[in-house]
C-alpha cells in the first residue's frame, strides 16, 4: 500500500506511519455514528437568562475580566471561494454566450445582485478600477454587459476578490469609506476584548499564501482604530500546521496519486485549529468566525452579549478553581465532596450517573472532569441555518454529555436519531468564550481533550478524478469533546454570517 517513497514524503511532512495508517482505516470502516440522547433546548442544556441577569453577568465580567489577559480567537484560513461559487457559474455561462437577460431570469440571485451591485462595499473600488481601465461600470450595468464586471471583481487585474480570503472583502459601508471584514473584529476586540491596561490582543489562523495581505492590511487601518477607540493591537498569525494535513484515498481506499505518483494531502479543516489555540498563552479566549460581523449600528446587542457569555465564563471558572485549589490541598471532605458534585451537575451539565454508586471513586472522576477546559457557548434559535446544534450525547454507555454535532455525525438511517436530531430547536453560530488554564495558572493541554472518534469524510474531486477526504475532529466538535460545556440562548441578531456574496446585500450589512 505505501512505498518507500511515501515514507520519506510523509516524514518531511511531518506525520508518521501510524497515523497515515489509523486514517486510511478509518477511510475503510467510517467515522462511528454519534449517539443523540436527546436535543439540547432551554431548560434542559440551554441556559436562557432575562434581561436582568443578562446585565448581571455584563457587569460581573467588567469587572473580573480585568484581573485576566483576554484575546480574540479568529479562523479565516482559506479564500472565499464558496462565496463567489454563483458569480463563478455566472462567468462562465456569459462566456458561453447565454444573454444576461436569460441569466437574470433562471437564476433570481443573479438578477438581485446585478440590479443591487452598487450597495455593495466594495463598489467603489470596482468603479474605479474599471475606470482605470477605460470602463464605466455604470454604464455596463445599463447595458447589461455584465462580464466585464465580473472579471473586474473576480480576477487580479481587478479586485481579484475569487482568490481574497473572507477577511480582506470589504463587507461594510460607512460614510465615506468602507470596511473589511477583518477591521470589523479589530473593532469588536476593542469594544469587549481590551485588557486593563488597554491592549487588545487577538488571533488570526491564516492561509500562508494570505499572510503577507493580512500583515500589511493591519498595518494600513490599525493605527487610526488605536487611536479612535484608545487601545493598543496585540496582533498574530499563524497558519495549520502542515503536519496536521491527512492523506486523501481513492474511491477504493486506496491512497490517492497524483500524476508523479506521490500521495495527496489536504487540509485537516478547521479541527486542526486545536493546535493553534493550544499554542496561545492567554487566560480567556473568544472565538468568532471572520464572517460573522456587523456594521456599527448593530454592534451593542453583540457587545453585550459577548460580555455576557464572558460573564458566566468567569463565574464558573471562580467555583471551578475553587475547587480545584481544595482537591490540591488535600481538603476535599464528604461535605465538600457533595457540594461539588451538585455543582456540576446543576450547573455544568455532568450526568449524576458518573458519580452514583462509585464511592471514593467518585472523587477521582470528579477531579478528572474538574481538570478540564471550560468552554461557555452562545446558541440562537434555528431559523433554517446548515450546520451543527446542541445535543445531549451518550457516551461510555449511558453517560451523558453536551456537544455541538453536526448533520454528518448521525445516522440518518436510524429514525429514533434522526427525529432527535430534526427536534433540535438551536443552532451552533460560533460563538464561544474559552477559559483555557487551571486554579494556579497552568494551561491546559488541549490536544488531550480531542475525541479522536470523532470526525469527516467527504468526497471530492481533483482534475476530473473521485476522492475521500477526511477531515479531523471540528474545532467546537470533537475537538472539544472533553472540555465543561455550557450552551447559553443569545439572539439571532448577534448571527449574521456571509456565506454567499449576496449575503451582504442583506439589512444586517447594509
Amino acid at each position: 500500500m505505501l512505498k518507500d517513497r511515501d515514507l520519506e514524503q510523509i516524514k518531511q511532512k511531518g506525520i508518521t506511519e501510524q497515523e497515515i495508517k489509523r486514517q486510511i482505516d478509518i477511510f475503510k470502516r467510517g467515522f462511528p455514528h454519534i449517539d443523540l440522547a436527546a436535543p439540547a433546548t432551554p431548560g434542559d442544556g440551554i441556559l436562557v437568562l432575562d434581561e436582568n441577569r443578562i446585565d448581571s453577568y455584563v457587569e460581573y465580567y467588567k469587572k473580573e475580566a480585568k484581573n485576566f489577559s483576554v484575546l480574540k480567537f479568529v479562523p479565516a484560513s482559506g479564500a472565499a471561494t464558496r462565496m463567489f461559487k454563483s458569480i463563478f457559474e455566472w462567468r462562465e455561462k456569459l462566456k458561453n454566450n447565454e444573454s444576461p437577460d436569460d441569466l437574470v431570469e433562471e437564476d433570481e440571485s443573479a438578477g438581485i445582485f446585478f440590479k443591487r451591485i452598487t450597495n455593495f462595499a466594495f463598489w467603489n473600488d470596482l468603479y474605479d478600477v474599471m475606470k482605470k481601465k477605460g470602463y464605466d461600470a455604470v454604464d455596463c450595468i445599463e447595458k447589461k454587459e455584465y462580464l466585464p464586471l465580473i472579471e473586474f471583481l473576480l480576477d487580479d487585474k481587478g479586485l481579484g476578490y475569487g482568490k481574497l480570503p473572507k477577511g480582506l472583502l470589504k463587507f461594510h459601508k460607512y460614510n465615506g469609506n468602507s470596511r473589511t471584514s477583518f477591521e470589523e473584529h479589530l473593532i469588536e476586540g476593542a469594544l469587549y476584548g481590551k485588557n486593563v491596561n488597554g491592549d487588545v490582543n487577538l488571533h488570526f489562523t491564516v492561509s500562508p499564501e494570505h499572510m503577507e495581505l493580512f500583515e500589511k492590511h493591519f498595518e494600513t487601518v490599525a493605527r487610526s482604530y488605536e487611536e479612535y477607540y484608545g487601545v493598543k493591537y496585540n496582533i498574530d498569525f499563524s497558519v495549520q500546521d502542515p503536519s496536521t494535513d491527512t492523506i486523501a484515498v481513492d474511491m477504493n481506499n486506496q491512497p490517492f496519486r497524483e500524476a508523479d505518483g506521490s500521495l495527496l494531502f489536504r487540509p485537516g479543516g478547521h479541527g486542526a485549529l486545536i493546535g493553534n489555540l493550544n499554542s496561545i498563552d492567554d487566560d480567556i479566549i473568544f472565538i468568532k468566525n471572520i464572517d460573522n460581523v456587523v456594521p456599527d449600528r448593530l454592534k451593542t446587542p453583540t457587545v453585550k452579549y459577548k460580555k455576557a457569555i464572558g460573564g458566566i465564563l468567569l463565574e464558573i471558572q471562580s467555583r471551578v478553581h475553587q475547587y480545584q485549589e481544595i482537591i490540591e490541598k488535600g481538603e476535599l471532605n464528604d461535605n465538600l465532596y457533595e457540594q461539588a458534585v451538585d455543582f456540576v451537575c446543576e450547573k455544568l451539565n455532568f450526568d449524576p450517573d458518573l458519580f452514583k454508586g462509585q464511592g471514593e471513586k467518585g472523587k477521582d472522576i470528579l477531579q478528572r472532569k474538574l481538570y478540564s477546559p471550560i468552554r461557555v457557548c452562545g446558541m440562537v434559535k434555528n431559523e433554517g441555518e446548515p450546520g451543527g446544534g446542541p445535543f445531549w450525547v451518550y457516551s461510555a454507555g449511558e453517560i451523558k454529555s453536551l456537544q455541538i454535532i453536526e448533520s454528518s455525525q448521525i445516522n440518518h438511517k436510524d429514525p429514533n436519531q434522526k427525529d432527535i436530531f430534526n427536534k433540535s430547536t438551536h443552532f451552533n453560530p460560533v460563538d464561544i468564550v474559552c477559559g483555557l488554564k487551571t486554579w494556579d495558572g497552568k494551561k491546559y493541554d488541549l490536544e488531550q481533550y480531542i475525541d479522536p472518534n470523532t470526525g469527516f469524510i467527504s468526497q471530492k474531486s481533483k482534475e476530473g478524478r473521485s476522492l475521500k477526504a477526511f477531515e479531523l475532529p471540528g474545532l467546537w466538535n470533537g475537538a472539544m469533546a472533553d472540555w465543561i460545556t455550557v450552551f447559553v440562548e443569545v439572539p439571532v441578531i448577534t448571527f449574521n454570517p456571509v456565506k454567499t456574496i449576496n449575503d451582504l446585500l442583506r439589512d444586517e450589512h447594509q
